[in-house]
């Protein structure tokens, strides 16, 4: 498994647009192969920073995505706002914690 994420700072007033963007493509993103998990988030401080979060079965499918034409359109048209350079990582999980879940239902 890999965990992708991808910082990107946009210019204040294409963040709309950079939202819309992800509303309609992040479900094709996810249905991509190997792509386990995708989120996007954005900075609570910094309105106009985004993150995108993802989970890869592994570094082939993330490499397959990234030269795939959904790939070169979702980022050719999200670039465009860019104020700053975008910052990647690729990183692999080390330790994770997961809250017991307690079923409280009764019968």
């Amino acid at each position: 498994m890999l965990t992708r994420l991808v910082k990107m700072t946009f210019d204040k007033d294409k963040v709309d647009e950079f939202v819309a963007l992800m509303e309609e493509n992040s479900h094709k993103i996810r249905a991509v192969e190997g792509c386990q998990y995708l989120q996007i988030l954005q900075d609570q401080s910094s309105p106009n920073v985004f993150f995108t979060y993802s989970i890869w079965e592994g570094s082939f499918y993330l490499h397959q995505y990234r030269h795939s034409a959904l790939f070169k359109e979702v980022w050719n048209h999200a670039k465009q706002g860019f104020i700053a350079k975008p910052e990647a990582w690729s990183l692999d999980k080390i330790i994770e914690h997961k809250r017991d879940v307690v079923d409280r239902t009764t019968k």
